[in-house]
């Protein structure tokens, strides 16, 4: 005697609703980097992006800079740990700095500038303070209302 499991299929709403919701909060989260960069790139001489199609150009890193967070990041994280631990965390900044300076290479320089090292250092810590700034007040917000 065979079992048989029946899972009801109600029009397949449910994860057609939660597959919607990913993308958006995947291009909100993608905006909102962009947002992020171009701030940064306006207070500092050493980061900058192109003024020629200005916001494509930031979208565009933000969409690298996603994928490489994704990909490379975790292999750094894991080869560089212990330099990490001995610096108590103040080497993890160096390798946000590498990602960076990844999409400069990837979109090139003329479009995604990264100039240095030490002032690059408090760019990546700024990238990150304000995407915790930017997550908690705008997109948690936004993503938590749509899941409802």
């Amino acid at each position: 005697m065979k079992k048989m499991i029946v899972i009801e299929d109600k029009g397949n709403k449910e994860y057609k609703r939660l597959v919607q919701n990913k993308i958006l909060e995947w291009l909100l989260y993608i905006v909102c980097y962009a947002i992020v960069l171009i701030l940064v790139s306006l207070l500092f001489d050493s980061f900058s992006i192109s003024n020629e199609y200005y916001g494509l150009f930031a979208f565009l890193a933000s969409v690298i800079i996603y994928i490489l967070n994704q990909t490379i990041k975790p292999v750094l994280f894991y080869i560089t740990l212990p330099i990490t631990a001995i610096t108590f965390g103040l080497f993890y900044p160096i390798i946000n700095v590498i990602i960076l300076y990844i999409t400069s290479f990837i979109l090139g320089s003329n479009h995604f500038y990264v100039h240095g090292l030490v002032i690059p250092f408090f760019i990546a810590i700024l990238i990150s303070f304000l995407n915790i700034i930017m997550e908690g007040m705008i997109i948690k917000p936004i993503v938590g209302r749509s899941k409802k």
